[in-house]
């Protein structure tokens, strides 16, 4: 892709995301997500309604009338954007495929993030750390992690999310808010997500296509792991082997639910035929 298209297109992601996360989402996100406590702000008069646990006593006595103290949010926070960009993320029907919508949504977290003011990261992984962009403030910091969700190149095809959990454990010593973005068509991540669960706000971001949960019958068809790569025939006339591919495709959406239910993390699913604007906006009322 040359610089032209790209910056067309993280323009065009920008205008959609950024009017989604200044209308709907920015509000709800600051709703969802508390800052670490409350900070002093001012002394001012005591108004009808006022609760008079916050009235403070030496002013009060200073000037003969009734004062109390202001208290205001600590809000500043630290939101890290976790994206899978294994080869499964390149799967799409209807012509939409799943790395566009986590695009979508990965955009829409980070501008909801800065018009509260608060710290944005970004990890990309696959079976390792493909990319790290520590947690900065501002719009240039937003444009610079869209870029590189439309642009980067993995080196590997294969998912490992454990891999990734312990990456945000090493690195996020400070407590963050944390989006998970995957198909998790994969498992094995219970333990790294009950240690980071306990540090870190985590929720699982789950995004797939219809056409995954089933294999069609199309008789002797030749089919490509976009995770390993290999490419193999496959009898899909046989019931068997798809009763077998959708045992093994429900298998792993129910660890997602469970795992993540069990650990204490926020799990929302999104389809890529759906809104996820919807899904997302369900999740934060639901908190």
């Amino acid at each position: 892709m040359d610089t032209k298209e790209l910056l067309k297109k993280v323009r065009k992601i920008e205008i959609k995301t950024r009017r989604l996360s200044d209308h709907i989402f920015s509000g709800e996100y600051h709703t969802s997500f508390k800052g670490r406590g409350m900070t002093f702000s001012e002394v001012r008069q005591y108004q009808y309604g006022d609760d008079i646990r916050a009235i403070d006593w030496n002013v009060t006595a200073k000037y003969n009338e009734a004062h109390v103290k202001v208290f205001e949010e600590e809000r500043e926070l630290t939101m890290m954007l976790m994206v899978d960009i294994s080869g499964s993320a390149s799967f799409g029907s209807k012509n939409q495929f799943k790395e566009d919508i986590v695009t979508e949504i990965a955009a829409t977290m980070a501008f909801s993030a800065t018009q509260n003011n608060d710290k944005i990261g970004l990890i990309l992984f696959s079976d390792q750390i493909e990319l790290y962009i520590p947690p900065k403030k501002g719009k240039s910091h937003v444009l610079r992690i869209i870029r590189e969700l439309i642009e980067f190149k993995p080196k590997s095809n294969k998912t490992d999310v454990s891999q990734a959990l312990k990456f945000l454990s090493g690195t996020q010593k400070k407590k963050a808010i944390v989006f998970l973005i995957s198909d998790f068509i994969t498992d094995e991540y219970e333990h790294t997500l009950k240690i980071a669960s306990k540090k870190h706000d985590i929720t699982g971001i789950r995004v797939y296509d219809l056409r995954e949960e089933k294999i069609p019958n199309l008789g002797m068809v030749p089919m490509l792991d976009a995770e390993s790569g290999q490419v193999q025939l496959v009898n899909t006339g046989s019931k068997q082997v798809r009763l077998d591919y959708e045992k093994y495709y429900h298998e792993k959406v129910n660890y997602f639910k469970e795992t993540f239910s069990k650990c204490g993390a926020g799990a929302v699913n999104t389809r890529v035929d759906e809104s996820y604007v919807t899904k997302l906006l369900g999740y934060f009322k639901s908190r």
